[in-house]
């Protein structure tokens, strides 16, 4: 049986660096560089999905991947 689990996906080419998702994310592991967002400290991501839900370009996702 595979266990699945869910990854953050940021697509740098699609991100217009609104910062909606950096300042939506409760656990602060997004930050903009250079007008784009980044994750900052991966291993604080909850993967909660606020940041998907709030992208205005679709530029952030959860993508489910099997372990």
């Amino acid at each position: 049986m595979k266990t699945k689990t869910k990854e953050l996906i940021l697509e740098s080419a699609w991100c217009k660096g609104c910062g909606i998702c950096v300042a939506f994310c409760p656990k602060n592991a997004l930050e903009l560089v250079g007008e784009k967002a980044r994750l900052k400290t991966p291993n604080e991501c909850i993967l909660c999905g606020q940041c998907e839900m709030r992208c205005p370009d679709y530029a952030i996702y959860l993508k489910e991947v099997s372990l």
